[in-house]
């Protein structure tokens, strides 16, 4: 596993005490952010995001970030300035702490924020495609190993038991976040595989071991992820197989997205149906319902980055956000609600212009560069994953990393790596 991590670097680097210790600075700070320890550290009644010890195990990410900054802070900085409306959205998230309804938490969740979001520039600046891709596969590997071994030999806290019996849960609190990081997994392993041949069997078995995590969770929505993450893998593949081909395939893909949204359109039911849900997608439409008469209180400022879910009281968003949708939820299930109502306006423009950019950029990729096998798919399965999850500009979120390293990656050409 190490030797396949290790990429396709040159071998006199490949064994370097130096260079594995980099190496575990890298895979240190993703699978901390994938928060897999944190639920069989807490159980169900633990709460994250008020537990000290939680907080205080996210420093050595944070250390590995520092140490990983201090090796190439050039390339680090440069990344960042090709990269202005991720800049942007940090900046937005700090100074919101000046009108936060609880104005130290902002700051100290901005500050996570930051460090989060330098770890993943720091990782996209240090590896090329194909080494970004089996850094990432074989933490996913370690994922998908650990989450099976937890499921089947403690099920107490690998199954779920109230709510959706029998369903798997992995190491994370319930069945959508094992369905849906293993679909991520699926595809970051897919695009390992793509990119490095000669260890694509690798690749490709702990990808199978990855869907077969997903089926054993349950969840339709993250099986419907997958298959998307598959296609647009497929996708790159044909498109990069020969020029004519590749523009027969985007149109393709282009009248099948057509399709899609027209089903969506005027045959919902059907789809909803087919996905087990119901027309609120499991209570979200009630949320996002809730969540924007909030947002209509405060349009351009938001009410402080991260804070409107854990700042209870009576006359607070969250009462409010209660009392409407009927339950308590967690979050906006929504990553572009939540930025506008954390951020204001100003807020949802960043990410919406830095996810626009990071789009387009894949879509050039697509034509001249084999990053696309990771970044196209990626892309895909992460937007549709914004639309039902709070899952942007995250503190302590490896799918938020991942979509940063992708964007950085884009920005960055594979000649300045490393340096």
């Amino acid at each position: 596993m190490t030797q396949a991590l290790a990429g396709a670097a040159p071998a006199a680097h490949r064994w370097t005490a130096w260079r594995l210790l980099t190496l575990a600075a890298a895979a240190a700070i993703f699978l901390i952010y994938s928060q897999f320890w944190v639920f069989p550290l807490l159980g169900d009644a633990g709460n994250p995001a008020a537990s000290g010890l939680v907080r205080a195990l996210y420093l050595p990410a944070y250390g590995a970030a520092l140490l990983l900054f201090a090796l190439s802070p050039g390339a680090t900085l440069g990344a960042l300035a090709r990269q202005p409306f991720l800049v942007m959205l940090l900046l937005i998230a700090a100074l919101s702490a000046a009108w936060s309804i609880a104005p130290d938490q902002t700051l100290r969740r901005a500050i996570a924020l930051g460090f989060t979001t330098l770890g993943a520039v720091l990782l996209a600046v240090r590896y090329r495609w194909s080494e970004l891709s089996e850094v990432l596969g074989g933490c996913f590997a370690f994922l998908t190993v650990v989450a099976l071994l937890v499921s089947l030999a403690a099920p107490s806290i690998g199954v779920m038991h109230d709510l959706f019996p029998g369903a798997w849960r992995g190491v994370w609190p319930e069945k959508n976040a094992l369905g849906g990081n293993m679909a991520l997994g699926f595809t970051i392993l897919l695009a390992a595989a793509a990119l490095n041949p000669r260890r694509a069997p690798i690749w490709l078995g702990f990808a199978a071991l990855a869907l077969f995590l997903v089926l054993m969770s349950t969840s339709k929505t993250s099986l419907v992820s997958l298959m998307l993450g598959a296609g647009g893998v497929m996708l790159v593949a044909l498109v990069r197989r020969h020029p004519a081909s590749g523009v027969a395939t985007v149109w393709l893909a282009v009248l099948g997205v057509a399709m899609l949204a027209g089903v969506l359109l005027f045959a919902a039911d059907l789809v909803f149906e087919l996905l087990g849900k119901d027309a609120t997608l499991t209570g979200r439409t009630k949320i996002w319902a809730a969540a924007m008469r909030q947002v209509e209180l405060r349009p351009w400022t938001g009410f402080g980055y991260g804070v409107v879910w854990e700042t209870k009281g009576t006359w607070t968003p969250l009462a409010w956000i209660v009392k409407d949708a009927g339950f308590t939820p967690i979050h906006a299930h929504s990553g572009w609600i939540e930025q506008w109502l954390g951020m204001g306006v100003f807020g949802l423009a960043a990410f919406g212009m830095m996810f626009l950019q990071t789009v387009v950029l894949a879509a050039v990729a697509l034509f001249r560069s084999p990053g696309a096998y990771l970044a196209v798919p990626l892309l895909i399965v992460y937007g549709l994953m914004t639309l039902t999850e709070s899952i942007a500009v995250t503190y302590h979120d490896f799918r938020w990393a991942m979509f940063v390293m992708v964007a950085t990656r884009l920005v960055w050409p594979d000649e300045k790596v490393g340096t």
